[in-house]
């Protein structure tokens, strides 16, 4: 007769709405929930619960990367635990008793093979592709009839939203799902979800936050028709000052000069151009700032646009570089998308413009920040020189007036 292996488990204590997914009874259960809501700490509680019973356990995220959170949480509950091993550069946890937990990256393909499986966390689960699932996760249950835990934020109407439907399902006996937003972790203070609310356009809070399924998931700028008020200049007005914003391009795409009225908050005039040298487009821009006499030009770095700047302050213009990087495009793309949401900004009907407006795209990384970009095919030229401008105007001139 096989002896039993005791296990004592201490568990972080959780908070009620963690301990109704814990506790749901249905072989596949999904948990949407808002950010910082605490669905990793839960799932690594019952992935240790499950292994310390001998059961074999996998962890399986959209990248290795992501993997981090939950490969974290569990050694801290499991290496208080005597008899277990811990071995890192595997990223495994073995338990007295045979159980096991492993932790997989989505992307590894042929690393998804060959393992029968008692319990699966799916975490980030929208960002893990669904042939993921269907083809090497969902079968690697089958012979130990095995469960599975969903965890993450929703995007948009894609395949997690569709699990998370099935568990809605009362015919679906199989399924179990909870939606919670952040506000449901009564340790976060209410105050932090409100500077987010206020921080952030309310789409991006109402996904990130709200855990709320979007069916516009990748939409970025809202409330356009309404802030489609204002009317183009040919010169500038007395007694208002401008604020430039320039996305530099030379053949595929084009440079673009957005000219807003920095007291009013409105689009007067919009360049476009492309097929021309760097000299004639910086001749250009001396020209319109002639004209228009900006208090500020914001404009970006990256590749030939250093040089640029460096050539056009020499020349005695307010030129502030920007460098357009992974970490700064969030902001810079919220911050407008929030002017727009908000009505704070006001732009004239430019189809270029409009249809550039329209057609932006906010995808969510596997490591949790937004990519913003124009779709395949398409610029996004005027997008980024208005929101240039407009950082512009919340920035000025840095008491740097025109000379």
């Amino acid at each position: 007769m096989t002896a039993t292996t005791t296990i004592n488990v201490t568990l972080p204590a959780l908070h009620g709405a963690q301990r109704q997914i814990v506790c749901g009874g249905a072989r596949f259960r999904v948990a949407a929930c808002g950010r910082r809501f605490g669905k990793t700490l839960a799932a690594c509680g019952e992935s240790v619960i499950a292994a310390s019973q001998g059961k074999r356990v996998w962890w399986v995220a959209p990248t290795f990367e992501v993997t981090r959170r939950g490969w974290n949480g569990v050694v801290n509950i499991a290496h208080r635990i005597p008899g277990v091993e811990i071995r890192r550069g595997l990223r495994e946890v073995l338990f007295p008793g045979g159980g096991f937990i492993g932790f997989k990256s989505a992307d590894t393909g042929a690393g998804l093979l060959g393992e029968g499986l008692d319990f699966l966390i799916v975490d980030e689960a929208a960002l893990v592709p669904e042939d993921v699932w269907l083809r090497d996760l969902r079968p690697s249950l089958a012979d130990r009839q095995g469960g599975a835990l969903f965890i993450g934020t929703p995007r948009g109407h894609n395949w997690f939203w569709r699990t998370w439907l099935r568990g809605q399902d009362p015919e679906q006996s199989d399924w179990q799902s909870w939606r919670f937003p952040t506000s449901a972790n009564p340790y976060i203070a209410p105050q932090e979800i409100e500077a987010a609310r206020e921080l952030l356009p309310a789409r991006i809070f109402q996904q990130e936050y709200e855990a709320e399924f979007l069916a516009d998931g990748g939409a970025v700028f809202r409330n356009l028709l309404a802030c489609t008020t204002a009317r183009r200049l040919d010169s500038p007005q007395p007694d208002h000052n401008y604020i430039f914003g320039v996305d530099w391009a030379r053949s595929s795409d084009y440079t673009a000069i957005a000219v807003l009225e920095r007291d009013t908050r409105r689009l007067v005039a919009l360049e476009r151009f492309n097929q021309i040298g760097w000299s004639l487009q910086r001749g250009r821009l001396a020209a319109l700032a002639e004209r228009w006499k900006p208090e500020a030009i914001w404009a970006e770095t990256n590749s030939m646009g250093g040089p640029n700047v460096e050539a056009l302050q020499q020349e005695g213009l307010p030129v502030h570089g920007f460098e357009t990087t992974a970490a700064s495009k969030g902001p810079l793309i919220e911050s407008l998308a929030l002017a727009f949401e908000q009505g704070e900004i006001s732009v004239y009907d430019d189809p270029v413009l409009s249809g550039e407006l329209q057609a932006y795209s906010m995808e969510r990384l596997p490591s949790g920040r937004f990519r913003y970009s124009a779709p395949a095919g398409m610029h996004d030229d005027t997008v980024i020189a208005l929101a240039l401008a407009w950082y512009g105007t919340q920035y000025g001139g840095l008491g740097i007036s025109f000379v």
